[in-house]
């Protein structure tokens, strides 16, 4: 019962989310850079810090990694990316998300991801599916080669790992877009509208992807890092495939033999 708890509250949380993501979506979002050119909006940071004080008001024992703002130290911690998609959001582009996970000793035990402008709610407690507005999601069982098999890159100039060479490959088999939202097209896999997602992120980068590993794989699909293994959520990362299962395989192969880290 305790997992069903946590999942009530990071629906809360999703929804005061969204009325943050709304509020400020036509405004001015009070624009801001972080070092690695990555866009930060107040809407960032009001969501993280509402979080961390419902955090503390309701589990005062647990901790919260948020992308802008961290609160206290134990095994259990709320893993969130406030918005995701910012360079999107601030340009009054719809795509943005919000995510939120609880993590138990480096495991993502629960995750939510809230589009606000549609409305639409993904959920999963592992060991117990996946869910859109509480209706149960699954991936598809597409190849590359399926004509109707699309995958999501990322890439920006300050990422660990330059995945063009990779993509350079890939997109022989499949075709491949940047909505500008790693976590939104992650969703996408667990729905099964897109095939797979790569991402490059390294520091800070839980944050993106720890959600979407419950979600994804209690919709049946597969999440590791660039290179196959498996990895803690509560600490930098060493990117991330996400995929249906049948392709990871595949693509894990390929990211092995193409894949390049800058300054090596």
């Amino acid at each position: 019962m305790q997992n069903n708890e946590y999942l009530n509250f990071a629906k809360e949380m999703c929804k005061m989310s969204g009325e943050v993501m709304k509020k400020y979506f036509y405004q001015d979002s009070g624009i801001s850079y972080k070092g690695d050119r990555t866009i930060v909006t107040l809407a960032d940071k009001e969501i993280n810090h509402i979080l961390i004080e419902n955090v503390k008001e309701k589990f005062p024992n647990h901790s919260v990694d948020g992308e802008e703002e961290k609160f206290g130290e134990s095994k259990y911690v709320w893993v969130c990316d406030p918005v995701d998609g910012t360079a999107m959001y601030a340009r009054h582009i719809p795509v943005a998300v919000f995510s939120l996970a609880l993590v138990v000793d480096g495991v993502p035990e629960v995750g939510v991801v809230y589009d606000p402008f549609l409305d639409n709610l993904y959920s999963a407690v592992k060991g117990q599916g996946a869910y859109c507005n509480d209706k149960k999601i699954t991936v598809n069982d597409f190849t590359l080669e399926d004509e109707r098999s699309i995958g999501q890159f990322d890439m920006w100039p300050a990422a660990e790992y330059n995945d063009i060479p990779t993509m350079n490959e890939l997109y022989k088999k499949t075709y491949f877009v940047g909505i500008g939202s790693i976590i939104r097209a992650s969703v996408c896999v667990a729905s099964g509208d897109f095939t797979c997602c790569i991402f490059p992120g390294t520091k800070g980068k839980n944050c993106d992807i720890a959600a979407v590993k419950v979600i994804v794989e209690e919709a049946g699909g597969k999440v590791t890092d660039l290179f196959g293994n498996e990895q803690r959520y509560d600490k930098a990362i060493n990117g991330a495939v996400i995929s249906n299962g049948v392709v990871h395989d595949e693509l894990i192969s390929c990211i092995k033999e193409n894949i390049q880290r800058k300054g090596e």
